[in-house]
């Protein structure tokens, strides 16, 4: 059974819960169950090192830390690879990818953006008042942070939260999802036995209960909170926050739009809306979950469409050869299929999927056409994989439909002419946008939201600066 990280010890609980295979439906594990004391002692752990350690102003021991922990990810690369695969559903594929692979370039990243990120700004001189002033100012760490996550990306999430705030030199609390804990626990593990990070500075608990989370995002003692999940509690952590002010980053929900315009390959741009959306079996907040067609070639995108889905490959997610794998769990399937359902009946047309296999928790790609744009599918977020085409009429209807959500996470265009796409692109109000098949995730790119999916960015170097705080300084010159 992994242990929690609390104060440089790995600790056990009385509690424990399970850990579910998504594949099976079968116990993979049991879990420490976190109490509300157990969250208490993590803040009041990381509290300790932040205000009475040097982690926040030793820039050397920072960046020898970091790169220890990039040396432990590496050498258990394979050991972690095979539990996501397992707790998370992952196919291998995926964990070659965003799920592990890429995650563990953003330790090596941050440490090199720390050797030559300035801290310090001159700002040179000026003369207020007959006195000559000297003015620069200095970036520090925020202080401690609450690092809550959810199930569907667990090494990504965690990594491009946890690197960034330890490179700024905060200190961190991490919450892992009661879905997939062990994956978690197991970075905790890494930490305190291959790297010399200071007991307080990283502590990581788990938790089948919401005590822990409300403990995190009320206490007087964190400083920052960043949150990864659905749009409904990133508001109720907004609220818990305000009391004390805190500095909030939100990465939250999305529904977005994928437009194919009227001089597009749409074959080709039918066959990259079908295997996006059976990503990680749609359980990703940014994948286009609506599809914008042409009017006038709706039932032709819409074949092509169904045509890709039956040539995505799904099942045992241990098979280099599987794209899709399953839901996290039978809660979220029942969630999913409940969506289509009520779709269907409210006029939506079932095309393909829309079924259940068992074992474990898969759903099959699902695709519904002739979609009112107002309609529950075609606004609320779904995370399956299930498409939603709405017909527009003309340019502008397009863009329109588009923006007609609360959400404004990501986005895609298909044009033959990349500048007309381009033009489309800026009209849509969110934060990433991809142009015919262009790949935006990476170490360097910032990835956050408008609207209703969240405040902040994360990765990149406005990844680290959510973590900074600035200081401005002013001395008299004699």
């Amino acid at each position: 059974m992994k242990r929690l990280l609390i104060d440089g010890r790995l600790v056990e609980t009385e509690k424990t819960f399970p850990s579910l295979n998504p594949t099976t439906g079968e116990v993979l594990d049991q879990a420490p169950d976190a109490t509300a004391a157990d969250a208490e002692a993590a803040v009041a752990a990381a509290r300790r090192a932040f205000d009475s350690t040097s982690w926040s102003t030793d820039t050397a021991q920072r960046l020898r830390c970091l790169r220890q922990l990039h040396q432990a990810l590496t050498d258990h690369q394979e050991e972690l690879r095979d539990l996501t695969i397992a707790e998370v559903g992952a196919p291998r594929m995926l964990t070659h990818g965003p799920q592990l692979d890429e995650p563990i370039k953003l330790v090596s990243y941050y440490a090199d953006l720390l050797e030559k990120y300035p801290l310090t700004e001159e700002l040179g001189e000026t003369e207020i008042r007959g006195q000559r002033h000297r003015r620069w100012v200095e970036k520090e760490a925020a202080g401690v942070v609450a690092a809550i996550i959810p199930y569907n990306y667990p090494n990504q999430l965690a990594l491009a939260k946890l690197v960034p705030a330890l490179a700024a030199g905060c200190t961190v609390v991490l919450k892992g999802a009661p879905d997939t804990p062990l994956t978690t626990l197991y970075l905790g593990e890494l930490i305190a036995e291959h790297t010399d990070i200071p007991p307080g500075v990283v502590n990581v608990i788990v938790s089948s209960g919401v005590e822990v989370g409300e403990v995190l995002t009320k206490h007087p003692d964190v400083d920052m909170i960043t949150f990864t999940g659905s749009t409904a509690t990133g508001r109720r952590i907004m609220e818990a926050a305000s009391a004390t002010v805190k500095k909030v980053f939100l990465e939250l929900g999305g529904k977005s739009a994928m437009i194919v315009l009227d001089d597009a390959d749409f074959r080709a741009a039918s066959m990259f809306a079908a295997f996006t959306i059976c990503s990680h079996s749609g359980q990703g907040c940014a994948l286009t979950s609506r599809l914008l067609v042409p009017r006038e070639h709706h039932d032709e995108i819409v074949a092509m469409v169904a045509a890709g889905l039956e040539r995505v490959s799904y099942g045992d997610p241990t098979d280099p050869k599987t794209f899709m794998g399953p839901l996290i769990s039978e809660r979220q399937r029942d969630k999913v299929d409940g969506m289509v359902q009520r779709a269907v009946a409210a006029g939506a047309t079932l095309v393909t999927g829309g079924k259940r296999v068992d074992p474990g928790f898969f759903y099959t790609p699902t695709l519904l056409a002739d979609v009112d744009p107002a309609s529950e599918i075609a606004q609320d977020e779904v995370f399956g994989p299930v498409l939603a085409v709405i017909p527009y009429d003309g340019e502008d209807d397009a863009v329109r439909i588009a923006n007609d959500s609360i959400f404004g996470l990501s986005g895609a265009v298909h044009s033959a002419d990349d500048q007309r796409a381009v033009a489309v692109a800026r009209r849509i109000r969110t934060g990433t946008f991809s142009i015919n098949g262009g790949n935006y995730f990476s170490q360097e790119v910032p990835f956050g939201g408008y609207k209703q999916s969240g405040v902040g960015r994360e990765s990149g170097v406005a990844g680290l600066e959510e973590f900074l705080e600035t200081k401005s300084f002013a001395v008299v010159v004699p």
